[in-house]
């Protein structure tokens, strides 16, 4: 059964860093796109970041751009969001996400609909 689960979100002050970590079981991550997606209170899931099965090709949100960084270790079945410089905008639920639908842009890589299979989340809050 495939199944996801984020980690290592929490409450940070304004400036800190978190880095989430989605383990992927159940399955191989070398052929899924994976997504990092967040939900505001009140809000609509909006794309964070999302990295192609290769990790050659990735997508970020213009609010997260030169603060945030997608990785991935397939050996390790994990994928990485490494947040820094946080901002109190940034609190939300952070959910993960997985794919082996065929990537058609980069853009198109990073919607809520181009993923079937979705993690429980993990809530970060910035705050001071």
């Amino acid at each position: 059964q495939l199944q996801l689960v984020e980690s290592g979100g929490g409450l940070v002050q304004p400036g800190g860093s978190l880095r989430l970590s989605c383990a992927a079981s159940g399955f191989t991550l070398d052929y899924y796109a994976i997504g990092w997606f967040r939900q505001p209170p009140g809000k609509e899931r909006e794309g964070v970041s999302c990295v192609d099965s290769r990790g050659s090709s990735t997508k970020y949100a213009d609010s997260v751009k030169g603060r945030f960084t997608v990785s991935r270790d397939n050996d390790k079945n994990m994928v990485y969001l490494q947040m820094n410089n946080l901002k109190p905008e940034d609190t939300a639920i952070y959910y993960c996400a997985a794919s082996r639908s065929p990537i058609t842009s980069v853009q198109a890589m990073c919607v809520t609909t181009f993923y079937a299979d979705w993690g429980r989340g993990t809530q970060v809050t910035v705050s001071s």
